[in-house]
């Protein structure tokens, strides 16, 4: 055991291949203690890979981490019973009720007898599930399934809970519900990993990574990231917008433009000089109305910047 009394996780190179692939590729991570940190990317990009050797599931390939001031996998045993994880897939009994599936999981953690009930009741109250505790957990709703694997995850007071796309199969309401109570759970001082491919849900976080292919293109708050993209992103309302995106797409100076119902965000980097003159000439040589402006960057923009540099670095390479 290590003292890294600031973070609740830290990780230097850490890696992990299966074969030839490449799943994490040298991340670097530095989590503080009590805050919402988390893993931006879409699929493939290394969250859940990465997320598993933090909770000595897999043994990296190279690079070491210390989650807890726990050496990980090393000191795995000992730290289990100080995290919570909860799957991307629903992975608890089916055949089982609300109630049984809590008992389990108590038992597992061999929560002290004379204090199981009182918690379990209290789980039950706080995820809304009074109603369902003798529901079997395969007739229940996603949103409900969701509460109850929270409900499980944190059974045990975790200091550190571990989250993969937990919000990936419910609804809207079911995913702001869901986020209250990670931040409750923050602000009581429990340290929150999350996985995710939705922006909107990376924006809630205190501090976030980005992966990409295994690797880590950027980290920080998104504030922090948002003001630091290196692009102009000039914002594009026109008559025709397909029209304009597609006159955009040739300008080699145009990283990336995107269309959002009738509006068009086009990337531009900050070298570029006079970039809404540039936007502008060319739709006007194009006979293409619109308006023009600069704008602030979105998370959307940051993420695509930052993965964009990524592919241009690979094929120069």
């Amino acid at each position: 055991m290590t003292d890294n009394a600031d973070f609740a996780i830290r990780a230097r190179g850490l890696t992990k291949r299966f074969g030839p692939v490449t799943a994490v590729d040298h991340l670097d991570l530095n989590v503080p203690r009590s805050i919402i940190y988390g893993f931006l990317g879409p699929n493939g990009s290394g969250k859940t890979t990465a997320i598993r050797m933090l909770c000595g599931l897999l043994t990296p390939t190279e690079g070491d981490a210390t989650v807890l001031g726990f050496d990980v996998p090393g000191d795995a045993d000992a730290l289990k019973p100080k995290i919570g994880y909860m799957t991307q897939k629903f992975s608890l009994y089916a055949d089982l009720t609300v109630q049984e599936n809590l008992d389990f999981i108590a038992d597992i953690y061999t929560y002290p007898r004379n204090d199981k009930r009182a918690r379990i009741e209290t789980l039950l109250e706080k995820y809304n599930l009074l109603e369902q505790r003798r529901q079997f957990a395969g007739t229940m709703s996603g949103g409900q399934k969701q509460r109850l694997a929270l409900a499980c995850a944190v059974l045990n007071k975790p200091e550190l809970l571990l989250l993969d796309e937990p919000t990936s199969a419910v609804d809207p309401k079911s995913r702001r519900d869901f986020w209250s109570e990670l931040f409750s759970l923050a602000d009581s001082g429990t340290t929150i990993l999350v996985s995710t491919h939705y922006m909107d849900e990376a924006e809630r976080c205190h501090r976030l990574a980005i992966l990409d292919h295994g690797r880590k293109v950027a980290d920080g708050s998104p504030a922090e990231l948002q003001n630091s993209t290196g692009m102009s992103i000039v914002e594009v309302l026109a008559e025709n917008p397909f029209a304009a995106q597609v006159e955009l797409s040739k300008l080699p100076e145009v990283m990336s433009v995107t269309q959002l119902g009738v509006r068009l965000r086009a990337l531009i980097p900050q070298a570029v000089a006079n970039p809404l003159q540039l936007v502008d000439n060319l739709l006007s040589a194009n006979a293409i109305p619109a308006q023009t402006k600069i704008v602030d960057a979105s998370l959307e923009d940051v993420f695509v910047a930052v993965t964009q540099k990524g592919y241009a670095a690979e094929q120069a390479a």
